[in-house]
């Protein structure tokens, strides 16, 4: 039976905003139950019945569902907030929050790294004028006033960059005390723990010691661990259980992000993976995941290259990369099935008929988005793994792919399974301005709304209130946000309002810039940055800090 409504007797007389007529679908999973709710501020008021109250605005809700607004467990977007504000994409489909900083987090950096991102920051005409988290947090909230909330995590990668480079070697005592410093410091100024990407340089090259040393800071600071894994393929149960010991060694609740069995001889094996971490909790390890439900994954074109190439950094790489005894080496490590060393993804994507260019920093590169490396090798004449060392060159190693390395059965299992949220491992897009220029995977637009529209009412694979809950109290909890991700009275008035009949992702692999439909109404502490199905000036996102914040 559904839960009655919640009394509103003591509700003020006068709202904000009242929403009225939906069938509330409140966070927690359990059913939905007609009701209004009054927004004060930026809060919920009142949960209710609240016929006969006066409001400044009316938002009618009849036939649609409301729900707190959705948390994007890995979202990257805090540079794509810098250039375009607005967070189109996300909001579209109904993200009201976004967690990033996913191994190499924006900040801290020092000058050295500025320099190595001064170009993507002169392309999009974006001021680098931040070095610390603190700094780039102040930033967000006073000047870039985007229209989602966003807490991040400190990289241990771009920790690593900071202190010691891109070198394939371990950290001296000396440099581990500088990068425990500065998580300490981050975690300070507002990071919500710490996070690795061990399949990328130069998280690739901390070991398990070194990062367990470095979650046991962000813990005493009431921190998590999330990380990228360092194999999501044929060693991803010893993966795992390095991530499950930085669990237990560090004390810390850890997650492990966008969770996949990719390449062919590791598809099927979803279950076992979700028993491991079934396993693992019932041993008293805090551990969970999340997911997007696309079987296509997208990083970086450099990464289709051998672990050695990308050693000492961007310029000692495309050096290599011109080297034409070098560039014969790197073509034959391409093709090895059995790497020790390194995640071959290019060989796991089936060559190059797997991989897909989806987008370029360099404007004279654009046409070859949306166009996989086999066709591009034969528009340039080439072996298509000459030319993706050539694209590599060209932009720098800015360019980004498109990845065919998993199975729709495995994408299902984890989406069904109660401890799985959801997170769509890109930076925010839009339809136009400068955020439109190269295309993209369509997990930046339709994450959410693919699930709702495709696994919920077409499939019925997800009860529709677990769904919710896993979108927004899930995350929250695990994030250790406590007045976000429930439709309560004193919670922030964070609202997703759609229409489940209709909503869909429109996003394709080969035609990603379109945004979601169905999603009728998205209030960020209580002001509409979509308002019937469009989007509105208003800019009203939060900075989420951590639980270790001090103010300075």
């Amino acid at each position: 039976m559904a839960p009655s409504a919640p009394s509103a007797a003591s509700a003020p007389s006068t709202f904000d905003v009242l929403v009225t007529g939906g069938r509330i679908v409140d966070g927690t999973g359990s059913p939905w139950f007609d009701g209004d709710i009054g927004i004060v501020g930026d809060r919920i008021a009142a949960v209710g019945r609240l016929a006969g109250r006066r409001a400044a605005r009316t938002i009618d809700a009849r036939g649609l569902y409301v729900s707190p607004g959705f948390i994007d467990m890995l979202g990257q977007s805090e540079f794509h907030i810098l250039a375009d504000s607005r967070a189109a994409s996300k909001i579209t489909q109904g993200i009201t929050t976004e967690i990033t900083g996913e191994g190499s987090s924006i900040a801290p950096m020092n000058d050295r790294l500025a320099a190595e991102a001064k170009a993507q920051f002169d392309a999009f005409e974006v001021a680098l004028d931040f070095r610390t988290l603190g700094e780039y947090l102040t930033r967000v909230e006073t000047r870039s006033k985007p229209a989602i909330n966003l807490g991040t995590f400190v990289g241990a990668g771009g920790l690593r960059a900071h202190v010691i480079g891109d070198s394939q070697r371990a950290a001296t005592p000396e440099e581990l005390e500088q990068m425990k410093a500065l998580v300490r410091q981050a975690m300070e100024e507002g990071a919500l723990g710490l996070s690795t990407s061990l399949q990328y340089v130069p998280d690739r090259f901390a070991s398990t010691d070194e990062i367990v040393e470095l979650a046991k800071v962000a813990a005493e600071h009431g921190g998590r661990y999330l990380t990228h894994q360092r194999s999501e393929s044929n060693q991803i149960i010893p993966s795992l259980d390095e991530a499950f010991a930085v669990a237990e060694r560090a004390r810390i609740p850890t997650e492990v992000w966008h969770l996949k069995t990719a390449y062919r001889a590791n598809w099927g094996r979803m279950p076992e993976i979700l028993a491991h971490f079934r396993a693992a909790r019932a041993r008293g390890l805090d551990v969970t995941a999340n997911i997007y439900p696309y079987d296509r994954a997208s990083n970086g074109l450099d990464a289709c290259l051998p672990l050695w190439v990308r050693d000492g950094g961007t310029d000692a790489m495309i050096a290599r990369l011109k080297d034409p005894a070098q560039r014969e080496r790197i073509k034959r490590d391409m093709e090895d099935p059995n790497p020790k060393d390194w995640e071959n993804q290019w060989y796991g994507s089936g060559g190059a008929s797997g991989v897909l260019l989806s987008s370029v920093l360099d404007p004279g590169l654009r046409k070859w988005e949306g166009k996989t490396l086999a066709e591009i090798g034969r528009e340039m004449g080439k072996d298509p793994r000459d030319a993706a060392m050539d694209l590599v060159i060209a932009d720098r190693a800015e360019a980004s792919v498109i990845i065919s390395i998993m199975r729709e059965d495995d994408v299902r299992a984890a989406l069904a399974d109660p401890m799985v949220s959801i997170g769509t491992d890109s930076g925010a897009r839009a339809e136009d301005g400068p955020l439109s220029i190269s295309k993209s995977h369509p997990r930046a637009w339709g994450s959410f709304t693919k699930i709702l529209g495709t696994y919920v009412r077409d499939e019925k694979l997800i009860p529709l209130e677990d769904a919710i809950r896993r979108f927004t109290s899930r995350p929250a909890t695990r994030m250790g946000i406590h007045d976000r991700g429930l439709i309560r009275p004193g919670f922030k008035a964070d609202l997703t309002i759609f229409d489940l009949a209709t909503v869909r992702d429109r996003s394709t692999f080969t035609d990603p810039n379109h945004y979601s439909e169905g999603i009728r109404h998205v209030l960020v502490n209580g002001q509409a940055v979509v308002a019937d199905g469009t989007i509105t000036d208003a800019r009203p996102g939060q900075v989420i800090r951590g639980a270790g914040h001090r103010v300075r």
